[in-house]
């Protein structure tokens, strides 16, 4: 079989799976209720003991407050029809015109854009800026 039509096939093939997949909702944002980013949190950190878990309006992300009170906050938000879950140490944190924008020092999730209302992008922001407040080593001092 000549190349170029191996390649054509290939191609082709990839693009159709792309457009059967979208069509059959496949690509679809998982949205998160309290139970599944329980889950999805768990899942990543087991030895977490959730105190309290805020699931923007969206149902793409949570917000994760853990018992133990030296540890960070957590997020889970939507990534596809999965999740992935961080903690959130050594953040940068911007406010966008659709809501917030975190960025991780890590390379396997390097930001994160949060579509949120104007009222959960107010006082996340501000959850997220307190307990920063309160785990950074200036604070300590």
């Amino acid at each position: 079989m000549p190349l170029e039509l191996l390649l054509i096939l290939v191609i082709g093939g990839i693009a159709a799976i792309a457009v059967l997949l979208h069509l059959t909702g496949r690509s679809n944002k998982r949205v998160l209720s309290a139970a599944s980013a329980r889950a999805a949190w768990q899942r990543q950190f087991p030895e977490s003991r959730v105190s309290q878990l805020i699931v923007a309006d969206n149902g793409h992300a949570a917000l994760i407050r853990d018992a133990e009170a030296s540890a960070p906050l957590g997020l889970v938000w939507s990534f596809g029809a999965d999740t992935v879950a961080r903690t959130l140490q050594d953040i940068d944190l911007a406010r966008t015109n659709d809501g917030l924008r975190l960025s991780f020092a890590d390379y396997s999730a390097p930001r994160v854009l949060l579509h949120l209302t104007p009222t959960e992008t107010n006082s996340w922001q501000q959850m997220i800026a307190d307990h920063s407040a309160i785990n950074s080593p200036l604070a300590e001092a």
